[in-house]
């Protein structure tokens, strides 16, 4: 058989599933999305769709656990990776199914929720700005979804690390290992106004460059984080158990969903050892920026003052 590039195998994968299987046209896209996820997971190995085995898929469904996607959304991406060897095999383009084996998550045990982005909106809405505390808890929201930020990095973000002419922070994550992470213009000003309140703190010696503080001019704890979560969530009458992860997961989700880079997404959320050094030397700050203005929902919506 002639060599075909992983255009024309997409092309024809799609009117495969057009003429033959009658699917929808948004059925066909969900499908198509899911191949693309499995491509730019390959590309980064320098990999052809038809020389990918078994041991590839299984690591490109671990990744997809690692940056805390859902089993539905799991189920949803091996569905349709699936659908397309089972095409390749039955129009001969490769003699195996890869995929053939491949298993389904376990729905039946419990996994981390995920927060829709009106779920998000709306606890943020649900935020009492009159109070001494209510920007900062605005802010503390919204850097934990638009970054993916644990909830220990967000307590020990420091002003050092803010580049916010640039739209980056520099986070600190396990082992004490640094990465780049872009910031949405949105969070840039909910932290620009919390700074104004901010100011007027008498903050404790040793505590000047952390970014959130308490009343009484200390870094937040993990626990206080958890509090303001919960009230918001609480407030707005989401029934979900949600705690800071939750907006961690949120992230990760709904930038793949949207169509972001799984590699991208990996380096984001700092499940790649990655040193100061190493992240200006090697890590493609405009790439990651892009992926995130691309499709993380707090840049590919319209922004507002509120």
């Amino acid at each position: 058989m002639a060599v075909v590039t992983q255009e024309t195998l997409l092309r024809r994968y799609v009117a495969y599933l057009r003429l033959e299987k009658g699917m929808t046209s948004n059925t066909i896209e969900a499908y198509t999305n899911d191949v693309q996820k499995l491509l730019q997971y390959t590309a980064s190995g320098n990999l052809s769709l038809l020389d990918v085995d078994r041991g590839t898929l299984h690591d490109f469904v671990c990744t997809l656990q690692d940056v805390g996607i859902g089993a539905r959304s799991q189920a949803r991406v091996i569905s349709g990776i699936k659908s397309f060897f089972r095409y390749l095999k039955l129009d001969g383009y490769i003699d195996e199914d890869p995929a053939s084996q491949l298993e389904m998550p376990q729905t039946g045990r419990h996994l981390p929720e995920v927060l829709t982005v009106e779920e998000i909106d709306a606890m943020l809405s649900s935020i009492d700005l009159s109070t001494a505390e209510g920007q900062r808890n605005r802010a503390i929201l919204e850097v934990l979804y638009s970054c993916g930020l644990r909830v220990s990095e967000l307590v020990g973000l420091r002003l050092s690390q803010l580049y916010l002419q640039d739209e980056y922070i520099c986070v600190e994550g396990k082992g004490n290992k640094q990465r780049l992470v872009p910031i949405s213009q949105q969070a840039v000003r909910e932290i620009e106004r919390y700074m104004s309140d901010r100011v007027t703190l008498d903050i404790k010696a040793g505590e000047e460059d952390y970014l959130f503080l308490n009343r009484r001019g200390r870094h937040l704890s993990r626990v206080m984080v958890f509090y303001i979560v919960r009230d918001a969530c609480e407030r707005c009458g989401i029934k979900k158990s949600v705690s800071p992860h939750t907006l961690r997961h949120s992230f990760a989700t709904h930038l793949l969903e949207n169509g972001a880079n799984l590699r991208a997404i990996q380096q984001m959320l700092g499940h790649e050892s990655i040193t100061t050094t190493e992240i200006y030397v090697h890590l493609d700050k405009h790439f990651l920026r892009q992926e995130v203005l691309e499709h993380h929902p707090r840049n590919t919506l319209l922004l507002k003052d509120v």
